[in-house]
């Protein structure tokens, strides 16, 4: 898993592609908290957020 990251960001680095590192960070978060709700007490807090 750590070496995704290290590759992930020597591409973000040599590709100059910074503007991407807020897009993926945002996608594991939402996917982390789809992950999360599924299936807990939590789900019907969350979903009167969105």
């Amino acid at each position: 898993m750590l070496d995704l990251f290290k590759e992930l960001w020597s591409y973000f680095r040599v590709r100059k592609k910074y503007w991407l590192a807020p897009v993926i960070v945002i996608m594991v978060l939402f996917g982390g908290l789809i992950v999360l709700t599924q299936g807990s007490a939590v789900a019907p807090f969350i979903y009167t957020i969105f």
